[in-house]
């Protein structure tokens, strides 16, 4: 068996609720870990069984008792009953509505001006590349051209 098949027994063998099989006392042998496990699981449960629980005051089911009919005796205030639950219905409602009224009017304001850049400075240049990036992705056909008229006698005589 293994270790973790022999440590889901050992707390019944540790307990004396179950006695350990000759799988269990063959793996122990091998095994000092888990030997010293179970050992010290058997130690646990001799402590636990030593323990003593205290006992409750003398006066605790009298105190207990009256209590209970003091609460049983208490009068209810009825007509709040009722009212808690169109209440809290009522409150979720209105902070949801004005919940959506500030997402509503915070989303609608008015948006700032564009600002005029002038061209050739950092900041044109930018915007400029960033609105025709396609076009200047396409620049590698214009050097590729380039390239090509450099030649001219290669191109017009053949």
């Amino acid at each position: 068996m293994k270790c973790e098949e022999i440590r889901d027994l050992m707390l019944d063998a540790a307990a004396g609720v179950g006695e350990a099989g000759p799988v269990m006392n063959e793996h122990l042998r091998a095994c000092p870990a888990c030997a010293s496990k179970l050992d010290e699981m058997r130690k646990t449960m001799a402590l636990l069984d030593e323990w003593q629980v205290p006992e409750p005051s003398p006066y605790f089911d009298t105190r207990l008792q009256a209590r209970l009919r003091e609460e049983a005796a208490r009068p209810r205030a009825a007509w709040l009953q009722w009212l808690r639950a169109p209440a809290l219905a009522l409150s979720f409602a209105l902070m949801m509505v004005v919940a959506g009224g500030v997402s509503f009017f915070t989303t609608r304001t008015a948006k700032p001006a564009a600002v005029q850049v002038e061209p050739g400075t950092a900041v044109g240049d930018l915007e400029q590349l960033d609105q025709n990036h396609d076009l200047y992705a396409d620049f590698d056909v214009l050097d590729d051209l380039q390239v090509d008229q450099s030649q001219p006698d290669a191109n017009l005589n053949p």
